[in-house]
């Protein structure tokens, strides 16, 4: 059987197609009698509405945007997790993308998000620069909720972890430890949670009465397998006289943790025999690693519900005043990577 379409609709109430779209959109200044000769009509002919047309009756399409950095790490994809799990509760759908921390992929997706009518997007930033992009959204009378990350500038709702307190957790555990020399390989400085584990970072340090030096300080992207520039940033570490090499690291990231321990391994370094590690996210277990990463663990399934309820409360009440700022703290677990000195 072919599918019904407004024309047949058009055809069988003896109106035109652009009446039957106004009633379908509920529009003012349409005469009862056509209202119900078109109602009549979507009757008897069991037309079913798409998406699309659904979405002009309320103006919603009852679908959302959901845009994540790297779906392959454990931190985004139990997000992604939270998200759905509310979403489906509250009577949404949710389109997921990856911008695989790409500048570019993100503006083609919000390109995607805009084309597709999203009533609302839940975005975690590749960067700064990403403020362009949410005033599109914006033009477009999309709302946009920030989940993990800041940005400069932004005046809108955001979910985020304390990335300023687990760090200063993290650090002052190594410390307590009898660490003095702890490097930071951590991840760019335009997204904001390495700018507050920084923060975290250098503060406790200057807390402590520790010198702060910058060739302790690195960078790697918060991507998956980056052992090429981990082995760069380690051999210079390691080039480093013995009473000024670091005896523990603060990786930025559970990826960057996982790629300094293989890199270590290669070097013939044992971890925490040789050196002590501490990362921020949890580490999903492998075979070798398990259980092994102090952590400075982030509510992750937590971040997902809330920031997709937060967004779903805007999307049904655009009035809103003022924006809301959601802090969730992380969790500190000691465990086999670290050793006292």
């Amino acid at each position: 059987m072919d599918m019904v379409t407004i024309y047949d609709i058009a055809k069988n109430a003896n109106v035109s197609p652009m009446t039957v779209s106004r009633v379908i959109n509920n529009s003012a200044n349409i005469k009862a009698t056509t209202r119900k000769k078109v109602e009549r009509a979507i009757a008897e002919l069991g037309y079913i509405p798409n998406a699309a047309a659904r979405s002009l009756t309320s103006n919603q399409t009852k679908t959302l945007g959901l845009m994540l950095p790297d779906i392959t790490n454990p931190f985004f994809s139990k997000i992604a997790r939270g998200v759905e799990d509310m979403a489906v509760e509250r009577g949404y759908r949710v389109l997921i993308s990856n911008t695989d921390e790409d500048s570019q992929k993100e503006i083609n997706y919000i390109d995607m998000m805009i084309s597709a009518r999203v009533d609302g997007v839940l975005l975690a930033p590749t960067s700064d620069t990403t403020i362009n992009q949410i005033e599109r959204l914006r033009q477009h009378d999309i709302p946009v909720v920030l989940l993990d990350r800041t940005i400069e500038g932004f005046s809108g709702d955001y979910v985020i972890g304390d990335s300023y307190a687990g760090s200063q957790q993290l650090v002052q555990h190594l410390i307590d430890g009898g660490h003095r020399n702890i490097s930071l390989i951590n991840g760019p400085s335009n997204v904001s949670t390495a700018r507050e584990r920084a923060r975290g970072y250098l503060e406790t340090l200057e807390k402590n009465g520790l010198e702060q030096y910058e060739h302790y300080l690195s960078e790697l992207d918060y991507k998956h397998a980056q052992e090429g520039k981990a082995k760069k940033i380690l051999e210079r570490l390691w080039s480093l006289d013995p009473d000024q090499r670091p005896t523990a690291i603060f990786a930025a990231n559970n990826f960057i943790a996982v790629s300094l321990i293989r890199t270590l391994r290669e070097m013939g370094l044992s971890v925490p025999k040789d050196i002590s590690v501490v990362c921020f996210d949890e580490v999903e277990p492998v075979v070798y690693f398990d259980p092994f990463f102090t952590v400075s663990a982030q509510p992750a399934t937590e971040f997902g519900r809330v920031g997709i309820q937060l967004l779903i409360d805007r999307v049904e009440n655009k009035e809103m005043d003022e924006a809301k700022k959601i802090v969730l703290q992380p969790e500190i677990h000691i465990r086999k990577s670290t050793l006292k000195r």
